[in-house]
């Protein structure tokens, strides 16, 4: 399996853009923890690109939904074991599976982050995301009412699972996403 599978696999399974445009953004961070850490960016980067690729035929998260249907297609169509052990690990609470290797830890930490930083980039006059500033980021992060939805205490757990600091943590987050602007969607005018 390499990175046009995975590719495939998500155009065959979500039409949905920004979901499409959060898995990208998830492959990024996946890539550049994989550069931090030494590890192998393609796996890692394939596993973040494919997280979600279920989620929008099995939106419920449930013993029953995503993203254990997604890891029955995974298995089915011949994925390695470690990817797909690596996705469920994404929803420990539904799927059971720890988060014991360093790219599953990555993937917990990285997923929500992004969503928090697509908002902050949103909200910004020029909505270009190599225009925010870790300290926007800071701000937003301590305004609760902004993009409540997202557990900022899960992803400084997950951060400190990682043995990285909350700031480092989204600079490279934030960084990667910088990085494939365009892909995202946030380019801003150009």
């Amino acid at each position: 399996m390499n990175r046009d599978d995975a590719w495939e696999l998500v155009n065959e399974f979500t039409k949905n853009q920004n979901l499409v445009r959060h898995m990208l953004a998830v492959e990024a961070a996946m890539r550049a923890y994989a550069r931090k850490f030494g590890e192998d960016e393609e796996l890692w980067g394939m596993v973040g690109l494919i997280h979600d690729f279920d989620y929008e035929q099995n939106p419920d998260l449930t013993v029953e939904g995503h993203p254990v249907t997604g890891a029955k297609i995974l298995r089915e169509r011949g994925w390695p074991e470690e990817i797909v052990r690596a996705v469920l690990s994404h929803a420990t609470e539904y799927t059971g599976v720890t988060r014991e290797t360093l790219a599953e830890r990555a993937l917990y930490a990285v997923d929500d982050l992004t969503g928090l930083l697509v908002a902050v980039a949103l909200v910004r006059p020029t909505k270009n995301i190599r225009d925010v500033k870790l300290k926007s980021v800071r701000k937003k992060w301590k305004d609760r009412g902004f993009a409540a939805a997202v557990n900022r205490q899960e992803i400084e757990q997950a951060a400190g699972d990682l043995g990285v600091e909350l700031n480092e943590h989204i600079r490279i987050v934030l960084d990667a996403m910088k990085g494939i602007a365009p892909e995202l969607g946030l380019a801003g005018q150009e």
